[in-house]
């Protein structure tokens, strides 16, 4: 819309506004009500419901229209010059300087012609020293008196100029000589308050709002930001580390023709121009592999991963994994290798190799354990893999409690047998080796036993943080391999890839050098080195189910009054004085009381001898 015409909006909207709070049934009601809903109408949206605003809502929204009648634009698009930070200013205090911070208004202290507030910024927080008649040295005392006292509400970004000084009780603060709004918060926020003991009401720790309104989740707790401030650290250490070592970081596709390198089952979709279903990267080992075959020593990258499978506290359908493959080395290579860049980056996130995760200390200072899974399995159910076929691997599992089913083949039920027996045992990082063919299709066969392979995975406190392999580059068994996938697909395996990557072979056919590649769950490492039980936690925006939406019910403006009137009598009023206070006739009155029932937005309930109408959350 252009300015012309909201100008002219607002001009109509004012006119009606008039008119309507002439009305008698008008006025008891708050000016912005009926100037919205003008407005509303003028644009076109009268449907949408005006009811949905709160109370505070509706003030900010009044307060926001006289910031505009004194001529202040509420979201101006100037540069705020800020030099300063809370940070720099603690680490660097002096007193007498001049200083221009920006950030929300997060608290005041009123004190009459002068306030004490806290600003708070990317940083942290800070308090400000607002006085009368140094903000304002003037006659004319409105940017005090109006603006910052009654136009500013908790959480609205302000730039602030001042001047560093050390109260009398040693607390160091900005004297403001220059306020400028920069942006009106139009929903308050949920604030904590801590009592004289020190314990927090109102917290803002409702899991599910949190991730839904991480903004919200970010700016009144504080820890939450420091999560992800770690995250960011991680990955710079994990990237510091491969780069000095002369790896090359590289990006492959997300849209893939065949869904390769791992068995999971992937989100589908169309490419319309190719006319081609596409398929969401599962995996990016395929492609690093063939930068191999292309001649690079080192290739790594941190992927973003999409596998349409279930959620819950360790899983979430989009996850980020990084996996390096490095030509001329095995998988004993990679674990010492392994070893040392988990240390380096827990010492890179906290300072320490050491992390505490609920109640576990670990320690990511190598070397770490190594037990093989035949060994693992059979310490901790005495049952013995080796040599088995599918049929009394079947009868094992099921012998020990374990939900199996036809369509799994020796892999899946050693998987099976592992997660349920074996897995959560392993609290200190742990590598898991020499895993079974049948559950590595990708991985070369191990030197002295043809039936495994020369796999590891690392477990910490009972969950996988990484997967390695001597990588197979021989082309023949590779085929043979994807075959064997395509057999359990048929079998109605939903893991199990049953489409060869016949390019992938070919690529293999040109020579791949012996090699070994690892892949880390970056969400899961950072789930362990920063005590968060839940992927949730150290994902900016989960993975959420629909928001569910309440029914938008349209009311009359006669319902909307009787609304508004229980809304100012604390959400109860008695029957009569309400009939009295709407002065409707008894033909609308019926039929609005009527309706408000049937919606369920109010009840009728005896209280002595009389009736009492209140409204419904």
């Amino acid at each position: 819309m252009c300015r012309a015409s909201a100008q002219k909006i607002e001009r109509i909207a004012g006119r009606l506004f008039l008119k309507n709070t002439k009305t008698t049934a008008s006025k008891n009601l708050k000016p912005a009500f009926f100037y919205l809903q003008s407005i509303c109408y003028l644009c076109g949206l009268k449907n949408q419901t005006i009811m949905a605003l709160s109370e505070q809502e509706i003030i900010r929204r009044e307060k926001l229209q006289s910031l505009r009648n004194l001529g202040i634009n509420p979201y101006p698009a100037n540069l705020f010059p800020v030099n300063h930070t809370s940070k720099k200013i603690k680490e660097s205090f002096e007193e007498g300087k001049k200083v221009i911070v920006a950030g929300r208004l997060m608290s005041v202290r009123d004190q009459g012609k002068a306030c004490f507030a806290e600003l708070q910024d990317s940083e942290g927080r800070f308090q400000l020293y607002v006085n009368r008649d140094v903000l304002c040295e003037g006659d004319d005392k409105t940017l005090y008196n109006q603006v910052f006292k009654k136009l500013t509400d908790l959480g609205d970004f302000i730039g602030i100029e001042g001047e560093l000084f050390t109260t009398k009780v040693g607390a160091q603060c900005i004297r403001v000589d220059g306020f400028t709004f920069l942006s009106k918060t139009l929903r308050p926020l949920p604030l904590p308050k801590v009592d004289e003991d020190g314990k927090v009401h109102d917290a803002f720790n409702d899991a599910e709002l949190r991730y839904r309104m991480r903004y919200v989740d970010l700016t009144v707790n504080q820890n939450v930001k420091e999560t992800f401030i770690k995250r960011t650290k991680l990955f710079n250490a994990m990237r510091g580390f491969f780069n000095d070592a002369g790896y090359l970081e590289v990006e492959t596709p997300v849209l893939q023709a065949i869904p390769g390198g791992a068995a999971a089952r992937p989100f589908i979709t169309h490419h319309n121009s190719l006319d081609i279903p596409l398929y969401m990267r599962i995996a990016n080992e395929l492609y690093l592999k063939r930068l191999i075959v292309g001649g690079f020593d080192g290739v790594y990258e941190f992927s973003k991963n999409f596998r349409n499978e279930g959620m819950d506290r360790t899983h979430n359908p989009e996850f980020t994994a990084m996996e390096i493959y490095v030509a001329y080395k095995d998988y004993n290579w990679m674990m010492e290798f392994t070893e040392k860049l988990l240390e380096h980056c827990a010492i890179g996130v906290n300072g320490t190799s050491d992390a505490t995760f609920g109640e576990n200390q670990i320690s990511f200072k190598a070397p770490y354990a190594r037990v093989t899974m035949t060994d693992s399995i059979k310490h901790f159910t005495g049952f013995d893999i080796s040599g088995k076929n599918e049929a009394e691997l079947f009868e094992a599992a099921k012998g020990m409690g374990i939900d199996v089913n036809e369509t799994m083949g020796k892999g899946k039920l050693i998987d099976e047998i592992f997660g349920a027996k074996c897995e959560g045992n392993y609290i200190q990082p742990t590598f898991i080796t020499d895993y079974p063919k049948e559950m590595s299709p990708l991985c070369k066969e191990h030197r002295d036993n043809p039936e495994l392979t020369e796999r590891f995975e690392l477990m910490v406190c009972g969950k996988e943080v990484a997967n390695a392999y001597s990588e197979l580059n021989d082309p023949i068994d590779q085929r043979e391999r994807f075959e064997d996938q395509m057999r359990l697909a048929a079998k109605g395996d939903d893991e199990a890839n049953g489409i060869i990557d016949e390019d992938f072979l070919r690529a293999l056919e040109y020579g791949m050098p012996p090699t070994s590649g690892l892949g880390i769950g970056m969400d899961r490492l950072m789930m362990f080195l920063t005590n968060n039980a839940s992927i949730q936690e150290v994902l900016l925006f989960p993975q959420m189910r629909p928001e569910k939406k309440s029914a938008q019910i349209e009311l009359s403006d006669e319902e909307k009054f009787i609304v508004d009137l229980l809304k100012k009598s604390e959400n109860k009023m008695d029957l009569m004085q309400l009939k009295i206070s709407a002065n409707l006739s008894g033909k609308k009155w019926d039929a609005s009381m009527k309706n408000l029932s049937k919606h369920g937005l109010t009840k009728v309930a005896v209280e002595g001898e009389s009736k009492v109408v209140e409204l419904v959350d």
